[in-house]
């Protein structure tokens, strides 16, 4: 699905995504990754939920936005509460979606000047 966003200037955004890619300002990525609107971290080692780790959140964690996307892939799954420690001890809000939601839903909240952060798993073909 192509995205359109309103202007945002310097920003990363998603621009396209569909089951086996996610598109950031244009460039197509085929890994799991974490975004927020000034820094894109690629190659995030998750490639299902099943293979989330706690230190997976902790690098989800220090990036220190009170607001967390997690898209789990094709569809919303929820991740064992203890993986979410590192983020409710540091009282940062995660929201938990399938990753299209996610994608459009970090569109909105970045194109808002929100401070937020999207994990964006992308499940490995079986």
């Amino acid at each position: 699905m192509k995205l359109h966003s309103p202007a945002t200037v310097g920003l990363l955004a998603i621009t396209s995504y569909d089951a086996g890619h996610i598109a950031v300002n244009g460039r197509r990525l085929t890994k799991s990754f974490l975004l927020t609107p000034h820094r894109l971290i690629e190659d995030w080692p998750p490639d299902s939920l099943d293979n989330v780790t706690a230190s997976d959140l902790q690098a989800l964690a220090d990036l220190n936005c009170p607001i967390v996307l997690l898209g789990t892939g094709a569809r919303q799954r929820f991740p064992a509460p203890a993986l979410l420690r590192s983020l409710t001890e540091r009282r940062i809000g995660i929201e938990v979606m399938d990753s299209g939601a996610a994608c459009r839903t970090y569109n909105v909240l970045m194109a808002e000047g929100r401070d937020v952060a999207a994990a964006l798993i992308i499940e490995c073909a079986s």
